[in-house]
C-alpha cells in the first residue's frame, strides 16, 4: 500500500515538471510536438529586374496653319499632258479634319486633231493657260508610319480631299469639283512632304458638244506648319 502511493506520487510529480517545459518553449517561441503549431512560412518576394527602354515621342509642332508648293503633271482631256506648279495652304482643325486652298497653273498643249491635220490652231496661246483655283475638305484617314531603314520611322498619314472651285481655261471659266487623295509625311517636326492625285472634273463645250471633262493631276510636293 505504501509502495502504491510512493508511485503515483512520483508520476504526478513528473507530470508538474514537464508542464513549465512546454509553456516555456511556446513562450521562446520553439515549437512543439504539435505540427500545426509551427510557425507559417511567409513567400518570398522576387524583384523583375528589368530594364525600361527610354521612348521620346516625336517631336511635333502643334501649329494648325501649313503651306507650301508643289510641282507635277496634269492631263488636260484633249490636250495631253503638261507640267504643272502651283501653291497650297491649309488649317487643320483636328488631328484628322482640315480645310485647303490650292492654285495650280499649266499650259495645255496641241490636241491630236491640231498635230496631224496641221490646221491653224484650235487656242491661242493665252487660252492654253490652264489655271485652277480649289478650296477643299479634307480627311487624314490612315494615320500611321513610314519606316526608313530599320532605325527611323517618320509619321504619315494618307488623306482624301473633297473641293470645289473655278478653272480658268480656253478663254472660259468653269465651275470644277475636285477630288483627290495623297500621302503627307513628316520629314521632322515642321516639314511635310506630299505626294497627291487629284482629278479636277468641269464642263467643256469646246469642240461644240458639252460633255465632263477629266483633268487628272499628279504632283509632288513640301510644306511646312507654322
Amino acid at each position: 500500500m505504501d509502495r502504491g502511493l510512493h508511485v503515483l506520487l512520483l508520476t504526478a510529480l513528473a507530470a508538474v515538471a514537464a508542464l513549465p517545459g512546454s509553456a516555456a518553449a511556446q513562450a521562446a517561441g520553439q515549437p512543439t510536438g504539435d505540427p500545426s503549431a509551427l510557425p507559417a512560412q511567409q513567400p518570398q518576394v522576387v524583384e523583375p529586374a528589368v530594364k525600361r527602354r527610354e521612348v521620346e515621342p516625336p517631336a511635333l509642332d502643334t501649329e494648325n496653319f501649313e503651306a507650301g508648293v508643289f510641282v507635277g503633271t496634269v492631263s488636260i482631256e484633249d490636250f495631253g499632258s503638261s507640267l504643272l506648279y502651283g501653291g497650297r495652304i491649309a488649317y487643320h482643325f483636328t488631328e484628322d479634319l482640315f480645310a485647303e486652298a490650292t492654285v495650280g497653273t499649266s499650259k495645255a498643249g496641241k490636241t491630236s486633231y491640231e498635230e496631224l491635220s496641221g490646221s491653224a490652231n484650235l487656242l491661242t496661246d493665252s487660252e492654253r493657260q490652264f489655271t485652277y483655283y480649289d478650296l477643299a475638305l479634307g480627311w487624314n484617314a490612315l494615320p500611321g508610319e513610314v519606316f526608313f531603314g530599320g532605325k527611323h520611322a517618320m509619321p504619315s498619314a494618307v488623306y482624301f480631299t473633297l473641293g470645289a472651285g473655278s478653272t480658268n481655261f480656253a478663254g472660259d471659266d468653269h465651275f470644277t469639283v475636285a477630288l483627290g487623295a495623297g500621302l503627307r509625311v513628316l520629314a521632322n517636326d515642321w516639314i511635310a512632304v506630299h505626294l497627291d492625285v487629284r482629278d479636277h472634273m468641269f464642263e467643256s463645250d469646246l469642240f461644240g458638244k458639252n460633255k465632263l471633262t477629266q483633268n487628272l493631276q499628279v504632283g509632288l510636293g513640301v510644306t511646312a506648319f507654322f
